[in-house]
């Protein structure tokens, strides 16, 4: 069986302080079929070269001091880091926890925790971190399908997700409607749109909300070849 490329391959980082909690932690992890990577500091975890695919964090919420792993997490927001984070803990504090959910923590587990609800909170984590990797991959796929066109596919596109009908986009541009149903098409095809709706989305997605974005020379009763 081939093996799974490292763009699809989970990995989980479990920051604890404590090493014998730290392994403990990592080998339920492994023997759950995850990829585990323990880090003992915030520090080692933000110099870390991260895998890629999808991935979380379990943070113990006192990571060196109290409340110390929720001033990783807060440091993790100002960076913009979007890993989802597993808090943990050894005590049930209420300030604690609403803290770090408000934070965005998908779950916060008071030790001991059993091991279906350590494996249970970091399946939810990981799976919202394959959701984001989804959708940048599919903005990066729209991209790249723009790039394809040409400027008058551009213009016709725009013009298009702005609403105008075939007759007033030719009259925009100075062309046939016949053209402007070729250019639509090609739009279409180039961009891999199912649907006119899917078409329109896609502009908006781009923010090819405005034909003035693509000008290219669009100019009322201008009369030009294709």
């Amino acid at each position: 069986m081939n093996a799974l490329p490292d763009s699809d391959i989970a990995t989980v980082y479990v920051l604890a302080q404590d090493l014998a909690e730290n392994d403990t932690l990592c080998a339920q992890l492994t023997d759950a079929g995850l990829r585990a990577r323990g880090l003992t500091s915030a520090a080692a975890f933000l110099a870390s070269e991260r895998s890629v695919g999808p991935a979380c964090l379990v943070l113990d919420a006192d990571l060196g001091a109290p409340s110390g792993g929720l001033l990783l997490q807060d440091a993790l927001i100002d960076l913009q880091d979007p890993i989802p984070v597993v808090l943990i803990t050894d005590r049930a504090d209420v300030t604690t926890s609403v803290r770090g959910m408000k934070a965005g923590a998908v779950d916060y587990l008071t030790k001991p925790m059993p091991e279906g609800v350590l494996l249970s909170a970091v399946g939810a984590a990981l799976a919202l971190d394959r959701q984001r990797l989804g959708r940048e991959r599919a903005s990066t796929d729209v991209i790249e399908r723009a790039q394809r066109l040409s400027q008058r596919e551009r213009e016709v596109m725009a013009l298009v997700a702005a609403g105008r009908m075939n007759k007033h986009i030719a009259d925009e541009l100075g062309i046939s409607e016949v053209t402007v149903k070729i250019h639509r098409g090609n739009a279409m095809r180039k961009m891999e749109a199912r649907s006119f709706a899917d078409l329109v989305i896609m502009a908006h997605k781009l923010g090819m909300t405005s034909p003035a974005l693509y000008h290219g020379g669009i100019g009322r009763n201008r009369r030009e070849l294709a």
